[in-house]
């Protein structure tokens, strides 16, 4: 019985999820309510405060199960052999292909991302994990003698995540028409940062 319920608990997350999803993409975060989140859904507005607080923690939340994937497709991968270019093309090619799947809610979450509309503890969090795993890239690296340990593992982190921001506002410019585009840019600035260009 109890396995049944997390079921019907998990399904209803996800009808919260795709629903909120589906009109920030189509209205835009700010003018999606609570109320047409429950109404996409099916739902009463009742059983979405079951699950979230506020409309931007089931975009966190959304953000933070994609993130769980990309981490885990990047563990998965037989990465012990792996250069820090590639491992950092992979986690930074698996975000840029989520953010710029549905261009208008990947033009959101950039926003949100990048201008909150508001501090929000949960949105530190999760970009605190983000790094997280960025930081955990550039230590093995460290540890492996492929990068320097006099270098600020932090600032290397911002500074990669910097130049990945620089190829989404490309793409959604139009600079970058194409993954393959952003990711031989992508490949290009990467190996630019660590190789340095003196």
């Amino acid at each position: 019985m109890t396995g049944i319920r997390e079921q019907k608990k998990l399904e209803t997350r996800q009808a919260i999820q795709a629903a909120a999803v589906k009109l920030f993409a189509e209205k835009s975060f700010e003018k999606t309510s609570i109320e047409d989140i429950a109404k996409e859904a099916g739902i009463g507005k009742t059983t979405i405060y079951g699950y979230f607080t506020t409309k931007n923690d089931i975009f966190i939340d959304y953000c933070d199960e994609e993130l769980d994937l990309a981490f885990a497709r990047l563990q998965a991968s037989n990465s012990v052999d792996k250069s820090l270019l590639d491992l950092l093309m992979e986690f930074f090619m698996i975000k840029f292909a989520f953010v710029t799947k549905d261009h208008e809610f990947g033009r959101q979450m950039l926003r949100e991302m990048v201008f909150p509309s508001k501090i929000n503890e949960k949105a530190k969090v999760h970009d605190q994990r983000y790094f997280d795993i960025l930081e955990g890239l550039i230590c093995n690296a460290q540890d492996n003698g492929e990068v320097s340990k006099e270098h600020e593992v932090f600032n290397l982190s911002a500074h990669f995540f910097s130049l990945y921001l620089g190829l989404l506002a490309g793409w959604y410019t139009g600079y970058l028409s194409s993954l393959s585009d952003a990711e031989e840019a992508m490949r290009t600035l990467f190996s630019q940062a660590i190789g340095g260009i003196s």
